[in-house]
């Protein structure tokens, strides 16, 4: 008989940076891989489950860096995020192929790239190299960057602008 995580061994994943630092190092002593990626992650959909999927299978350790509310407003303006970053953390967390989600409030993870050191950064199709912040020092220190393709025709903001269409008409 399987037994489902409970809450509490969830929110387990859900890490300061400080202390995912501490547990990089020790990662690294123990020679494991650690891939690191970033996003809002405000509406959860296929795209996002392939995408998380397919990173967690490049390496040993998969590591989330979440944009907090504050951070997504300044990004994608102040009718984002629509849920807030606890619940998107939570939600992630519940992913058996996600090990860690630390928030972060910059509008970019360069914080946490350049404290976490990831073996393996990742970013969606929709990035270049160029575009990928912090690819540059993950590469000076050995590491590389990954590009997923991403899943045609899903987006979150595709599922929004379809509850719009469907639901925004009526009162």
């Amino acid at each position: 008989m399987k037994i489902s995580p409970t809450l509490q061994q969830l929110e387990h994943k859900i890490k300061p940076l400080e202390a995912l630092k501490v547990l990089r190092d020790l990662w690294a002593r123990e020679g494991k891989t650690v891939v690191f990626t970033n996003g809002v992650f405000d509406i959860i959909h296929r795209g996002h489950v392939d995408y998380l999927a397919r990173a967690h299978d490049l390496g040993d350790v998969l590591i989330i860096g979440l944009n907090s509310d504050q951070s997504v407003k300044k990004i994608k303006g102040p009718n984002r995020p629509i849920q807030p970053h606890k619940d998107r953390a939570l939600i992630l967390a519940a992913f058996e192929f996600v090990d860690y989600i630390t928030i972060f409030n910059e509008e970019t993870p360069i914080h946490v790239i350049t404290t976490l050191l990831p073996d393996i950064l990742v970013k969606g199709g929709d990035y270049t190299l160029e575009t990928v912040v912090g690819h540059d020092i993950v590469e000076e220190h050995g590491g590389k960057t990954v590009i997923i393709p991403l899943v045609p025709e899903k987006s979150s903001t595709q599922v929004i602008q379809k509850i719009l269409n469907v639901y925004g008409k009526t009162t």
